[in-house]
Formats: C-alpha cells, sequence, structure tokens
C-alpha cells in the first residue's frame, strides 16, 4: 500500500479540499492481489487504490469515454518498416500509467479507507490526474 501512496505523491496526483455540495463524491478500495513468479510462488504483494468509477453517471460526471490507441494497421507498418530497415525495437512499461494523465472534469472521492485525515475527516480529494476506476481515465 505505501508503494502506491508513494506513486500518489510523487505524481502529485490529488488535493485535499473541503466537501463541496451537490457534486457526486466517489468511493475509492484498495485492490489486492499476489504476483507470482515463474514457479507459482507469490513473490510479491501489490496493492491499488481505485476509484469506484461505476457510480459515476454519464452527463453528470463525465461526458465521453474512450482510450486513444494505435490501430492494429500503424502497428504492422511499424514492425514492417522496422524489418526492412533491420532497426531494432524495444518494449516499455510506463509505471503507474495512469497516475500520469491530466483529467479536465471535476472530480471529488472520499478519504480512503484507513487514511481519513484525523484533522480534515470532512475533505475529500480532487484528483489532478487520472485514477484507475474513474471512466474519464483512459482517455487522459
Amino acid at each position: 500500500m505505501q508503494e502506491e501512496l508513494n506513486q500518489f505523491t510523487a505524481n502529485d496526483v490529488w488535493d485535499l479540499v473541503p466537501q463541496p455540495r451537490n457534486m457526486t463524491i466517489i468511493e475509492t478500495k484498495w485492490v489486492f492481489r499476489n504476483k507470482l513468479d515463474e514457479n507459482g510462488i507469490v513473490s510479491r504483494n501489490k496493492a491499488r487504490l481505485v476509484a469506484q468509477g461505476y457510480n459515476q453517471q454519464e452527463g453528470i460526471d463525465y461526458n465521453e469515454t474512450y482510450a486513444p490507441v494505435a490501430r492494429l494497421e500503424s502497428v504492422r507498418i511499424l514492425l514492417a518498416y522496422a524489418c526492412a530497415l533491420d532497426f531494432k525495437l524495444f518494449q516499455m512499461d510506463v509505471k503507474s500509467a495512469f497516475l500520469n494523465g491530466f483529467i479536465n472534469e471535476e472530480v471529488y472521492m472520499a478519504q480512503p479507507p484507513g487514511l481519513i485525515d484525523f484533522e480534515k475527516p470532512d475533505h475529500v480529494y480532487n484528483p489532478k490526474k487520472a485514477l484507475y476506476g474513474l471512466k474519464q481515465a483512459p482517455k487522459a
């Protein structure tokens, strides 16, 4: 859990703000997963904080959803070009990719279970960046 929260801090994901009136407050939850090694033995535990975006209503909490992805034809052209010119291609992964994209809509989220600020228990988080589970996260 601490690793996930460190990513939130490093990416400046959200601000703690007073709860606004007449705005939907999206709940959050922790999702836990065991990562296995090649022998099927648990090598590490992973925790991810996600928004319960299934409670968001289209037209109220978000306008549209989509994920920008490359067309299959584009990928094939890239591979053919790389083969023809004998280029080396590399694959990479962006750690906590969603936490790097900005969101434009006003979103307010409840403080995560177990991480409530005792000095400001009535405050909510206003995310500046996309968070797993939000409807608008993939397009960020």
